[in-house]
């Protein structure tokens, strides 16, 4: 049984694999320090120096000031400015992989082309 675990594990494709879920975490931090660190300060500053992160609606507890404070008091909350940070990353982590799959397609294609002539 060992044996055929190693022989599962040490395959190349489980090897792709890991070496793929590695580099996307990677890129995902990436994303979000662009998303977190360089396009929302612009965007907030832009629609009158807010922070998106700020954004939440009080749904049960106190008059609260911040987002951290809420969740210290307890306090329930609709942290929908968190929700608009996320999709950004979401649609950078998208479009940057449509770009990735577009190019592969095309060099396959180049490829393909070659062999055929």
């Amino acid at each position: 049984m060992l044996e055929e675990f190693k022989k599962f594990a040490l395959k190349g494709n489980m090897i792709d694999m890991a070496v793929g879920i590695i580099l996307g975490a990677a890129f995902g931090t990436v994303v979000n320090s662009l998303v977190n660190d360089i396009l929302m300060p612009p965007l907030g500053f832009l629609i009158g120096g807010m922070d998106f992160k700020d954004l939440f609606l009080v749904l049960k507890g106190g008059p609260v000031e911040s987002l951290e404070q809420a969740k210290q008091t307890g306090a329930v909350v609709w942290a929908y400015g968190n929700f608009i940070t996320t999709l950004i990353n979401f649609l950078i982590i998208a479009f940057a992989l449509f770009l990735v799959v577009k190019t592969i397609n095309k060099l396959r294609e180049t490829v393909e082309e070659k062999i055929k002539s």
